[in-house]
C-alpha cells in the first residue's frame, strides 16, 4: 500500500476562520420553507452545484445522522473542475432549526469545511430563515481574497433558489424580503 502524499507544514497554507449571517423573509409558513430542505424533490432543485445538469449527481438522507452528497462537472472555456459537497446533519428540529456540517472539494481537494446552523421563525407576513455559518478555509484560491466573498455569494444565490421553489410569490422583493427602494440589505 501506498503512503499517502500530504503537503508539508511548510507549504500549508494556515486555515482561515470565519463566520456570516444572512437573512431571508418568506411570504409563506415556516414549515414550507423547511420543507424545501426536507424533501428531496424540492431540496435538488435548488441546492445543486454549478456545472450541467447532465452531470448532476444528488443524494440526500434528510435525519439526524444523515446527509447529502452532491457532484458535478464544471466547465469555464479550457478549465474544467470536478465539484463534490458531503453533508451530515447534527441536530433537525422540524419547521424550526437545521444544523449540519459540511465540506466542499474541488478536484478531489478539501477546500472548506462549515458547520451551518438555519433557524426558522415565524413573521407577520410569512416566515424569516436565518443562515449562520461558520467555516474554515483549509485551500485558498490565488491568494485567497476573494475565497469568502464567494462562499457568501454562493450562498446567497443558493438561498435565492430556495425562494423560487417554496416563494415563488415573493418575486420583486430584496433580499430581506422588503421592497428593493427600502434599501435594505442583508447583515
Amino acid at each position: 500500500m501506498e503512503a499517502e502524499s500530504h503537503p508539508s507544514a511548510d507549504s500549508t497554507p494556515p486555515a482561515r476562520h470565519g463566520s456570516f449571517s444572512l437573512d431571508l423573509d418568506f411570504t409563506v409558513a415556516r414549515a414550507e420553507v423547511f420543507r424545501g430542505f426536507s424533501d428531496p424533490s424540492l431540496r435538488a432543485r435548488w441546492s445543486r452545484l454549478p456545472g450541467g445538469s447532465a452531470t448532476a449527481e444528488h443524494e440526500l438522507d434528510f435525519r439526524v445522522g444523515g446527509g447529502e452528497i452532491a457532484r458535478n462537472l464544471f466547465v469555464s472555456g479550457d478549465t474544467e473542475e470536478r465539484l463534490a459537497y458531503r453533508s451530515r446533519f447534527l441536530d433537525i428540529v422540524p419547521d424550526t432549526r437545521i444544523v449540519y456540517v459540511y465540506e466542499a472539494e474541488v478536484d478531489g481537494s478539501v477546500r472548506w469545511i462549515s458547520l451551518v446552523t438555519v433557524e426558522l421563525a415565524d413573521e407577520p407576513t410569512g416566515s424569516r430563515l436565518t443562515w449562520t455559518e461558520q467555516f474554515t478555509w483549509l485551500v485558498p484560491t490565488g491568494d485567497g481574497t476573494q475565497d469568502i466573498a464567494h462562499l457568501r455569494g454562493g450562498t446567497r444565490l443558493r438561498l435565492n433558489g430556495l425562494s423560487t421553489v417554496v416563494d415563488p410569490g415573493r418575486h420583486g422583493l430584496n433580499w430581506m424580503g422588503t421592497p428593493p427602494a427600502t434599501g435594505t440589505t442583508p447583515r
